[in-house]
This record gives C-alpha cells, structure tokens and sequence, in this order.
C-alpha cells in the first residue's frame, strides 16, 4: 500500500494563507457590522440612541420601537400583499423570462435574433414614467394586485441569462425530443426547466427581493389604499414616528411615545423588511453561485 502523497507548502503559500484569511476575516466583519449595529439600535430607547455611540449591543434596551411597528392592523394586510405579489411576480416573471430565453436561442427559430435585438432596445430606451402610467390607468390596472406584476412579466437582462445557460445544453438533446414527436412546449418545461433550475433560482432571487422591496409603484397604483404592501405601510409608520418627535409638548407625547425616535423606528423597519429575505437567501445559495457561474461560461 503506497503512502499518501503530499505536497510541501512554500513559505511564500503559508504567508499568503495567513494574509488571505486574515484580509477575509476584515471584510466579514466590514459586511456584518452594519447589520449588528442596526439591529442593536432598534432594540436601544430613542432618546438614548439620538446621542449615538451605540456599536455593538444597545445601551438601553427596550421593545417600544418593534411594539410600535407592529401593533398596526394595517401592517398584517401590507404583509399579505407583499407575500403575493412576491410570489405571484417571481413565478411569473421567472417563467416568462426562461420561456423567452428558450425562444431566442431556439437555432430553428427564424426570427429569435430580431426578437433578441428588439428586447435588448427596451434595456436602453423606455417610455418614461408618464405614458407608462397612463398606460397602466388605460388598461384599468390601477388599484389592482395585477399591476405589481404583469408589467415585469419579461425581462431583456434576464432572457440574456436564460438565453446563455440554455445554449450550453446540447442540442441533440432538443433534437431526439422533436424527433419523438414532443412539441416546444413540451420541451421547454420537461427539459429546460428541470436542466435550468440553477439559472431560474438565480434568477428567482433577484425577481423576489425586487418584488419584496417594491414601493414606488404602490405609490403611484395603489390610490384607495386596498393593495399597500408592507413596504409602503412602514414608511408612513416613519413619517409619522417623525411627526410626533417634532413635537415639543411633553402633554402631549406619553413617556412610551418618548422612548422612539426616528432613527430607531428606521431600524426596527429595516429588520422587519431584511429578516425574511435573510431566512430564505441560504435555502437559494448554492443556486445563485452555481447560475451565475454557469450561465456565463461558454462551453
């Protein structure tokens, strides 16, 4: 039985190791400080935060900031329709999206780099905020969950994508599928889909924490009211927690009122919007390293 063989490190490698973890060690503190000092404000009282000085762990620990953002009712019904329009906009958008891939890297095709070349246009000219919102008002899509994601149904940047991964498929996998008699259809969602589930997840991820972050066009749509996402219902929580602190009157603001601030309530926000995309991204990971990686090599 021979002897496992093993390769003598160089001075130089071993100086360079101690460089690299230590180099790696410095940006994984530089990444995750702001997440910590965050989180360790929003639990700290308002008035005690606003003389700063809070690193690490709160100075004055309290829960009136998170009891303030989520005592409102309205905030479950935000939550529900972030919820669907995530879901609804990801599935969606990530369907349309491959579909779309698939058809301009289809060599049968005739028309697929006409098609390629028209959608990349739209990625460096668009109508502009007026005409799409008269659109969207011409359509009767305003005040409706439909518009937070029928207009996002196709991507040009994310057909690049799709249309990349797919064309490293062989083709005479395509072929011996036709030749059986299965339609494009049937192609595209029994074997792109199943070959492509790296470069959709990748995808998927940066649709769903599009989607999940979306405002500004709740703003413009949601006119009555009845389709405000989460997002939406926690900045007009910050600008009322803004109003109230330019109140001087100690009559009127409780002593609970006066443990909040807005540089607290902007905290506690942002831990409420960040923790479910930071409990869902580790179950997308390994798809969004090997996607991105796989789709742009040429094979």
């Amino acid at each position: 039985m021979s002897r496992p063989f093993y390769i003598k490190q160089t001075r130089a490698g071993k100086v360079f190791d101690i460089v690299n973890a230590v180099f790696m060690f410095c940006f994984l503190i530089v990444v995750i400080y702001p997440f910590i000092n965050v989180l360790a404000i929003s639990f700290n009282h308002g008035q005690d935060a606003v003389r700063g000085g809070i690193y690490l762990w709160p100075r004055k620990f309290t829960l009136a900031n998170y009891e303030y953002v989520l005592k409102d009712t309205a905030l479950i019904r935000g939550t529900i329709v972030s919820i669907l329009r995530t879901v609804i906009g990801t599935v969606t958008g990530v369907f349309c999206s491959a579909l779309l891939g698939y058809i301009v890297s289809c060599k049968n095709f005739a028309g697929r780099k006409f098609m390629r070349l028209l959608f990349i246009i739209t990625m460096y000219f668009g109508g502009g905020l007026i005409p799409t919102y008269l659109l969207m008002t011409k359509l009767g899509l305003v005040n409706t969950l439909t518009v937070y994601w029928l207009p996002s149904l196709f991507s040009a940047y994310y057909m690049l994508l799709t249309a990349s991964y797919i064309q490293n498929i062989p083709d005479a996998l395509f072929e011996a599928a036709r030749v059986d008699g299965a339609s494009e259809l049937r192609i595209f969602t029994q074997f792109v889909i199943p070959l492509s589930v790296p470069m959709l997840a990748c995808i998927a991820i940066y649709i769903g924490v599009g989607q999940w972050n979306s405002w500004f066009d709740v703003n413009l749509y949601s006119k009555n009211g009845t389709w405000d996402n989460l997002q939406i219902v926690l900045y007009r929580m910050l600008n009322q927690a803004s109003a109230m602190a330019d109140m001087t009157d100690s009559v009127m603001l409780s002593e609970k009122m006066r443990a909040i601030q807005p540089l607290t309530i902007r905290a506690a926000i942002t831990v409420v919007v960040v923790t479910p995309i930071v409990i869902i991204y580790p179950f997308f990971q390994k798809y969004f390293v090997s996607g991105m990686t796989l789709g742009a090599v040429k094979q």
